[in-house]
Parts: C-alpha cells; sequence; structure tokens
C-alpha cells in the first residue's frame, strides 16, 4: 500500500479537498480584516480594539490547536476536521446577528476555538498520507487554498459590505462555507497511515516538551511567529490608510485589492516544488528577501506602485510559509500533528500579538510607523534561519 503521490486520483482527491478546507478556515477567519475600520465606526472603538475581532479568533486558535491536534490522534483525523469545519460554517452565521461588539468579540473568540479542528490536522495529515517527494507540492497546494481563502472571505465581506451591511456579508460566508464543508466530508480519503492512540494529556505535554527542545524546530517555531505576525499586520491596518485621504477608496475596492492573493496561491506551489529540487534553505531566505522588498515598496505614495508592494510581500510570505512549515512536517518523526500545532501556534500568536500591536505604530506613527515595525520583526527572522544552517546536516535539511 503506497502513499498518496502526484499524478494518482486519491492524490487529486486529497488535494481538493484539503484545498477546500483551507478556503473554508481562512475565508471565515479573515472575514473580519477588512470590516474593522467598520467595526471602529459603528460600535465607537480605536483601531487597535477593532482589530481585535481578528486578534482574540487568531489567538484562541492558536491554544486550542494545542488540544484538538491530540483529540485527532485519539479520534481520527477526518472526523475531527470535518467536525470543525461544519461548526465553523454555522457560528460564523451566527455572528452576523451579534448586538454588540462584546458580543462580537464572544462569538470571534468562539469561533477561533471551533476553526482549530482543522490547521494542524490537515499538516499532519498530508505529511502520513502523502510520499515524501509529493509533501511539498501537496503542502504548497493545500496552502494555496488557505491563501485563495483569505482572499475570498476579504473581497467578499468588503464587496457585499458596501451593497448591503457587514452582517448579511458574514451571513453569506457562512452558506458557502457549510456547502463546502459537506463536500469535504465527501471527497477527504480516510486515513491509511493512521494509528490511533488513546487520549492521554499527560503524553500531550510530554511530546510538546519534547518537540520545544528540538533547536530546529525552535527556530521553524520563531519564524513563523515573525512571518504571521508581519502578514497580518500589514493587511490589518492597510484598509484605514486606503479609506482615509488621500486615497478615500470605498470598502468594495479595498475588498478587492485582496486580489493580489492570487501571487501566494502561485507562490506557495512554485516554491514548495523548488524546495524539492534545491533545498528548503535557499527558497526560505529568498521568500524573507522578497517580504521585505514588499514592505519598503508599499511606503510609496502612488496607489499602482503600493498595491504592487502588497502582491510582492504577500508572494514572499505564502512562499516562505510553505516551505517552514511543511520543514517542521518533515523534521518531527513522531507526534506530527503536535509539531505541526505548535507551529501554528506560534504562527496565530505573532497574528495577535503582532496584529494587535501593529495598531500602537499605526495611531502614533502612521503607516511608515507600521512598516518600521514589520521590518524589525523579518530582521529577527534570519538570525534563526541561518542558525538552522548551523545544525547537525540531517534528510530533513535537504
Amino acid at each position: 500500500m503506497s502513499k498518496l503521490q502526484q499524478g494518482t486520483t486519491e492524490f487529486r482527491k486529497a488535494n481538493f479537498a484539503l484545498f477546500a478546507g483551507g478556503f473554508i478556515t481562512f475565508s471565515i477567519l479573515y472575514d473580519v480584516q477588512p470590516l474593522m475600520p467598520v467595526f471602529s465606526k459603528e460600535f465607537h472603538v480605536s483601531a487597535s480594539t477593532g482589530s481585535l475581532t481578528l486578534s482574540v479568533t487568531t489567538f484562541t486558535l492558536a491554544v486550542s490547536m494545542l488540544l484538538t491536534s491530540s483529540l485527532s490522534e485519539a479520534w481520527g483525523r477526518k472526523i475531527v476536521m470535518a467536525a470543525s469545519l461544519l461548526l465553523s460554517s454555522l457560528i460564523v452565521m451566527i455572528t452576523a446577528l451579534s448586538p454588540s461588539f462584546g458580543s462580537l468579540i464572544g462569538f470571534r473568540i468562539l469561533q477561533g476555538v471551533v476553526l482549530a479542528g482543522l490547521p494542524a490536522i490537515a499538516m499532519a495529515y498530508l505529511g502520513e498520507e502523502v510520499d515524501t517527494n509529493s509533501l511539498g507540492a501537496a503542502m504548497g497546494i493545500y496552502i494555496s487554498g488557505n491563501s485563495i481563502g483569505g482572499m475570498a472571505g476579504r473581497i467578499i465581506t468588503g464587496s457585499i459590505t458596501d451593497l448591503f451591511s457587514w452582517r448579511i456579508a458574514m451571513g453569506c460566508i457562512g452558506v458557502i462555507s457549510l456547502a463546502l464543508s459537506i463536500w469535504f466530508w465527501l471527497n477527504l480519503p480516510k486515513s491509511k497511515y493512521f494509528t490511533p492512540k488513546p487520549l492521554k494529556f499527560k503524553n500531550l505535554f510530554a511530546s510538546l516538551i519534547g518537540h520545544l527542545k528540538d533547536p530546529a524546530l525552535l527556530c521553524l517555531y520563531g519564524i513563523a511567529f515573525i512571518l504571521m505576525g508581519s502578514f497580518v499586520t500589514l493587511y490589518n491596518y492597510i484598509g484605514f490608510q486606503l479609506l482615509a485621504p488621500p486615497y478615500m477608496l470605498s470598502q468594495t475596492i479595498v475588498g478587492w485589492i485582496f486580489i493580489v492573493y492570487l501571487t501566494g496561491t502561485f507562490s506557495s506551489t512554485w516554491m514548495g516544488r523548488l524546495s524539492d529540487r534545491i533545498g528548503r534553505q535557499k527558497v526560505l531566505w529568498t521568500g524573507l528577501i522578497i517580504m521585505l522588498t514588499g514592505a519598503a515598496i508599499t511606503l510609496t505614495d502612488p496607489l499602482i506602485v503600493k498595491v504592487i508592494g502588497i502582491a510582492i510581500f504577500t508572494f514572499g510570505f505564502f512562499g516562505a510559509h510553505s516551505i517552514a512549515s511543511s520543514w517542521v512536517g518533515k523534521r518531527a518523526k513522531t507526534e506530527k500533528a503536535q509539531a505541526s500545532s505548535l507551529y501554528l501556534f506560534f504562527y496565530y500568536s505573532g497574528s495577535s500579538l503582532a496584529g494587535t500591536v501593529g495598531g500602537f505604530f499605526w495611531s502614533h506613527f502612521g503607516w511608515k510607523g507600521v512598516i518600521s515595525f514589520i521590518v524589525c520583526l523579518l530582521l529577527l527572522a534570519f538570525p534563526l534561519s541561518i542558525k538552522l544552517s548551523f545544525l547537525p546536516v540531517k534528510s530533513w535539511q535537504k
């Protein structure tokens, strides 16, 4: 019984299903991002407070993944992922009915808990079921689903909010997600290389500590924090700048600017395949340099140049993320779900903490302050990536 390989029907079914799962997760997770200025105006809160609609979700998502990955070790990968997607679809519909900012935050906290059932488990599923030589491509396709989902969620909510209201927009996200969740359940192949284990939280703690003692994984976790922290900070506050003078763009146009996510769809798949040929280290460095370049370009005033900078930044982010995330699956020899969940814990912690702190820089120093903060974060990733090259050479570095 061979593992899933490129060119086979089962490989395509698995990738299309996980593409849909990533689409659902990230459209729901990020549908509030273009709405932050709307929340600030409707509920009379600051930009930093408005950003909590995303930060609280990513934080509870990060914490909850440490538990849900262990539940999947006992209950199975597919059932936990499918339940997560179905429940998340229902919760986003309920969130649309929030009567106050406090209730909106409460539902978004719950949303983070439920959404946790897919991301870490999907990475573990791929690591177990996909042939090593096809893993980079498979991870890239899954992450491209994340990028398209994040893009679609932002565009849909931005456009429908302009036509109707943010509540109707979130309701539409819920209906689309529910339909795709059912499709996911019907099409994802069952695990063939997964062996259930008794649910023991003591073993979970020991496993997490074991992964944190691995210097290579620690470097990758730090890089995850930096990558996502930088990315979310840029996207959290670009809307505030573009809705204000001198741009004065509509909510719909700001939402459509997120179409640059398509560059991430290409880069995650392309860089994943490239890393299979020339090595993860070189491709990771390339992704970081591309992000720095894109961030710097957004400091220019012409709108078209600023959008090009956002696109370049996005291209580098998704490429670097696909490399780092697949690297974790390659490095971890046991308890891959826990190793992946730790990666995503740091990843979404970066989103929550840096995404909120970025509001301070926006309020006090404007867009130049936001970009300075992002550049400082990205520069911290280089020592971590360099340290990886000095660790003992093993198969995971190839």
